[in-house]
């Protein structure tokens, strides 16, 4: 029996993660994936039971189920129509099951699986999700995991997208408290069998509006209703960390509270483009542990250290203010302009994408992925109900790290000056030509 699987599926059916999704653009061979592992699985270990879920039978009997019957060999697999249940000869089991209501998760409170698997899974609520996974066990020593496929969208788009794209970048297992995690990215050129079946289907997904292109044919998660700013592009915003050229110049920016410090370091080229290269998230901080925080973490020269200006606010019982604590730990605070339709229309300017030189789709502000949280959270941002020209600042945790970076735009940084001896190296050419990055 010779199965045909392309890179990306062989990293999928291959993947050790706990929980594991295979996600993005539409046509990227997710399904034909899933459908492979569970079958290799099943012949791996003889009496093993998967689960296989989309959120109603229909869906799952006009895909899956009929997928499987014309793939599966028929000398090694039969299908019980009347209990949805896939036999194989060596006594493994796959149930296919549906949730189309909440109460639909308590069909399976007495089973026990080895593998689970979610086709689609954005179109499930988060809970069902949390519930399912209580029933991957049993006492036999195979190998348990959730493995689940699905395009961005749908009404467990957000949950799906904080869970796996947000903890950090994709193709590496992340450690969780629940155990770990994988995101395997796949796109419609990852899948070349369809690419020579139906050459004209990566050309229709070209020809939707913007929203339904960026989601279907890149595999875009930044993508939701009410956004602000919506020119954010993983592929264009996110970038590999790279070896910073000495002539940049380096900025501080944070927004403090006890509730948390999100502090950021930029650094910005001869041509005014700026990178964020290093975060500090932390939440419980007393402003003298912060400035600590922040002093330990800065070996480099910073050319201003914006911060808002409710931090030079006296306290009370010390008549002291954060921005005098600061000073005391050796950072002078430059006080930042706090005008927050004006700092977010500044932010959406270094956000624009653009051509560069080279013809490479680019913006004035772009972030490295060791930036985690405001990689998250940037792009969470929501319009204002009561005024479109500001963002919503509910909920609270994802203002911190945005409000930041608004700072840094609105302190009007200067360009790093570039110092080489005549016919010497274009830093900042080898750095775009040797470490642009497409994204997730």
């Amino acid at each position: 029996m010779e199965l045909k699987v392309t890179r990306r599926q062989r990293q999928f059916i291959d993947a050790q993660a706990d929980e594991v999704l295979f996600g993005g653009a539409a046509g990227g061979g997710k399904s034909y994936g899933q459908l492979i592992d569970a079958l290799l699985y099943a012949l791996r270990y003889p009496g093993s039971r998967q689960l296989v879920l989309r959120r109603t039978l229909p869906e799952l009997e006009k895909s899956l189920i009929r997928a499987a019957l014309s793939l599966y060999p028929r000398s090694l697999y039969r299908y019980n129509a009347a209990q949805h249940v896939g036999q194989f000869k060596n006594r493994s089991l796959i149930d296919f099951g549906y949730c189309d209501q909440e109460r639909d998760v308590y069909r399976y409170q007495s089973a026990e699986y080895d593998v689970i698997r979610f086709d689609e899974l954005t179109h499930f609520t988060e809970s069902m999700y949390l519930y399912l996974l209580s029933r991957l066990r049993g006492a036999n020593p195979f190998p348990k995991s959730v493995k689940s496929a699905t395009n961005p969208g749908g009404v467990g788009h957000q949950w799906v997208k904080s869970r796996f794209i947000d903890i950090g970048p994709p193709d590496a297992v992340h450690r969780t408290e629940g155990g770990s995690r994988l995101y395997l990215p796949s796109r419609v050129q990852d899948n070349g069998f369809l690419a020579r079946a139906d050459p004209g289907y990566v050309r229709r997904l070209q020809n939707l509006p913007e929203r339904e292109r960026r989601a279907l044919l890149y595999g875009d998660w930044d993508l939701f209703e009410g956004q602000y700013f919506s020119m954010w592009d993983r592929r264009v915003h996110v970038l590999r960390p790279f070896a910073i050229p000495g002539h940049w110049r380096r900025y501080f920016t944070m927004d403090y509270g006890r509730d948390m410090l999100a502090a950021f370091w930029l650094a910005v080229d001869e041509r005014g483009r700026a990178v964020v290269y290093r975060e500090a998230y932390r939440p419980g901080l007393l402003a003298g542990e912060a400035a600590e925080l922040v002093r330990g973490l800065t070996q480099e020269s910073i050319s201003a250290w914006y911060a808002p200006p409710d931090l030079w606010n006296r306290h009370g019982d010390t008549g002291r203010s954060t921005a005098d604590i600061f000073a005391a730990h050796g950072i002078g605070l430059t006080r930042a302009q706090n005008d927050r339709v004006q700092g977010w229309y500044d932010l959406a300017e270094w956000l624009r994408p653009f051509e560069d030189e080279q013809g490479v789709r680019t913006a004035a502000l772009r972030v490295f992925d060791c930036c985690p949280n405001l990689i998250r959270t940037l792009p969470a941002l929501r319009y204002d109900d009561r005024n479109p020209n500001d963002t919503a600042r509910e909920p609270h945790e994802l203002t911190h790290a945005p409000d930041a970076i608004r700072y840094f735009a609105a302190g009007r940084p200067a360009p790093g000056v570039l110092e080489e001896p005549e016919d010497g190296p274009d830093f900042d050419r080898q750095a775009d030509d040797f470490l642009h990055y497409s994204g997730r």
